[in-house]
Order: C-alpha cells, then sequence, then structure tokens
C-alpha cells in the first residue's frame, strides 16, 4: 500500500474531522455527484459528498439508502439553504445517520444548524465562507469547518480567486479551525501548498467530474476534455435588481439562454408577479434543468455544462481511487523537495 506521510500529517485534522484516510472532498455537483461517484470516492479514501440540489425529500431519502448500500464509509450531503424544504430535508439526514451535513447558496437560515444538531446528534456541519468576516460568523453561529471556494470553481461562485481567499482566511482562523480550500485546484502541488497554509483539506469538483464512475454522459466528459481554462466562463448578472449568483460552465448556447431568463424573471419582479425569493428559486429550477440536460441528456450545447477553470487538466476518463492516487503522490512530491 502507498503511503503519503507528509501530506498525511498535514492532513490530520482533517481526516480525523471527516472519519476517512485521504482529507479530500468531492464537491457536491448536481446530478453528477450521485450514489456511484460518491460511493466510489468514500471508497477511495477520500470524502464522497452527494449533491441534494432541488432533490425532494423522498429522492434524497432514497439517495442516501443508495449510497450505504454502496459504501460502509463516511460520506456527507450538501444541502442548498434556499431550498423550500430544508428542514424535512435535515431530517432526512438525522434519520439516516449521515455525519456531515454541507450547508452552501447562502447563510444558513435560523434554527437549521441548531436542528441538524439537536438531540446531540453528533453530525458535523460544514459551511461556505466567501469572506473572512463571514467565516467567524459562521463558526460562531456553529459551523464545525469551513470551506472557502474562489472564483475558479465551476458552478455558483463567489467574487474572489481561491489564492486570495486562502492568503485571507488560513492566516487568521486555520490554527483554531478546520478549513478547505476549494476552486481552481487541479494537480497535488497546489493541494500541498494550500496544506503547508495551514488548510485541514481541500475540496475538487471539476477533477471528479468524468471518473469513471460519474454517470454523466460520454458527450459531457467530451466536452470537459476538449475544454482549455479559458473556456470555463462566468455568467453575467443582467439585472442589478435580481442578485444572482454567477455559474462557472463552458460557453455554449446555453449561456445565452440564461442571459434570457434572468430578463423574463427580472421582468416577472417588476410586475409584482413574484417576489425576489421566488424569482431566485426560478433562476435556480432554470439551473437544475439546464444542468441535468447536459449531465443526463449529453447536450452540450444547450445544457449548462457546469466547470471549473482546472477543466484544461482533465484529459482522460479515470477511476476516482486513481485520481486521487495521482493528487496525493504530486503532492507528497512537492512537500519532500
Amino acid at each position: 500500500m502507498t503511503t503519503y506521510p507528509h501530506t498525511a500529517a498535514l492532513m490530520k485534522r482533517g481526516t480525523d474531522f471527516l472519519g476517512c484516510e485521504t482529507a479530500i472532498l468531492c464537491g457536491a455537483m448536481s446530478w453528477v455527484s450521485e450514489r456511484n461517484l460518491v460511493a466510489a470516492i468514500s471508497n477511495a479514501g477520500g470524502f464522497g459528498v452527494i449533491a441534494c440540489g432541488a432533490m425532494t425529500p423522498e429522492l434524497l431519502d432514497t439517495e442516501i439508502a443508495a449510497t450505504k448500500a454502496l459504501t460502509t464509509k463516511p460520506f456527507g450531503v450538501n444541502l442548498i439553504t434556499m431550498h423550500p424544504a430544508l428542514f424535512d430535508l435535515i431530517a432526512v439526514c438525522r434519520k439516516h445517520g449521515v455525519t456531515h451535513v454541507v450547508l452552501a447558496g447562502g447563510i444558513p437560515p435560523k434554527g437549521s444548524v441548531e436542528a441538524i444538531k439537536a438531540d446531540d446528534s453528533g453530525i458535523k456541519v460544514i459551511c461556505f465562507a466567501p469572506t473572512l468576516a463571514l467565516a467567524k460568523k459562521l463558526l460562531r453561529s456553529g459551523a464545525d469547518a469551513l470551506v472557502i471556494e474562489g472564483m475558479e470553481a465551476g458552478g455558483h461562485i463567489g467574487p474572489v480567486s481561491t489564492s486570495v481567499l486562502a492568503q485571507e482566511i488560513l492566516p487568521a482562523l486555520a490554527s483554531e479551525h478546520l478549513i478547505f480550500v476549494a476552486g481552481g485546484i487541479g494537480r497535488g502541488e497546489a493541494i500541498a501548498s494550500y496544506l503547508e497554509m495551514g488548510a485541514a483539506g481541500v475540496q475538487l469538483g471539476t477533477r471528479f467530474a468524468c471518473a469513471t464512475e460519474s454517470i454523466a454522459h460520454p458527450d459531457f466528459k467530451k466536452a470537459f476534455f476538449r475544454a482549455s481554462a479559458r473556456e470555463a466562463i462566468a455568467s453575467v448578472q443582467v439585472d442589478p435588481r435580481l442578485p444572482v449568483i454567477p455559474v462557472r460552465a463552458l460557453k455554449n448556447k446555453g449561456t445565452e439562454e440564461f442571459t434570457t431568463k434572468q430578463r423574463e424573471v427580472a421582468a416577472l419582479l417588476d410586475a409584482g408577479e413574484v417576489d425576489m425569493g421566488e424569482a431566485q428559486l426560478q433562476i435556480e429550477h432554470f439551473w437544475a434543468g439546464a444542468l441535468r440536460r447536459a449531465v443526463i441528456e449529453g447536450d452540450v450545447e444547450n445544457g449548462s455544462v457546469m466547470a471549473g477553470q482546472s477543466v484544461g487538466m482533465v484529459t482522460k476518463e479515470e477511476p476516482a481511487a486513481e485520481i486521487i492516487a495521482e493528487l496525493m503522490a504530486q503532492a507528497e512530491a512537492a512537500l519532500a523537495r
């Protein structure tokens, strides 16, 4: 068995917290991070995370049970904070004894962290922090660990690069708190550098999207293999009155359709036909549908091919275990120099 002593030592806080061998989380990618990929990553020593996305509580219940049938290793569940059935989804996670819940998409609503931890459930809460101030607030509010994700990531993104977030947040918080770094990570050398800065581990999505175990359509994977970093672009906000979190994806006709969709929703907002919460939900539902067209149906022209800027480093389909082994070997070589 290959060992990575330098990397393992720096990841120890992360692996102890996650309960796995390697402090590499798989980012929750809707339609991609489901039972097969999640189980494969956890079985390979990493930490798989189910992307609940727009699932109903019944669908999440089925997905967790199916994942548990494929792995006995720990895995997490990513819940979107604006989901209208958030508290029902939390109940499903508690029912199944999920060890870690990741809250994404905004500040956790009042009572949600408490609901996850009620009755000393032992469930760990991981939140996303786009700024140092918010990171401190989330830790005070009960988050057990944070993910700081830069704008290089795929899917929903913030405005600041990973390298800047790491420089702002790790020196301030990493000695006393568990911070995982995400966004644009494609090689182990980058992992090594963030570990040396104090990170407890990292999160990657784009590298795992084309794993052998990923159910993504062959045409979706081929789009990744063809793409360069500069082709993964962020969506444009059309109307400042409609706060839309930018999404990074490969440029195609679907990118243009999103601009049209924003105009439609903004018009409904102006007419008083929807409130802001409903407007944002309509945008989220658009992305869920567009992503499904690309991932499941293979429509890479009209669907949303969400990808981070590390997409240029994804050149072939390979098992999740090999991806993790390669990343660890690269990190170990960098740390041993």
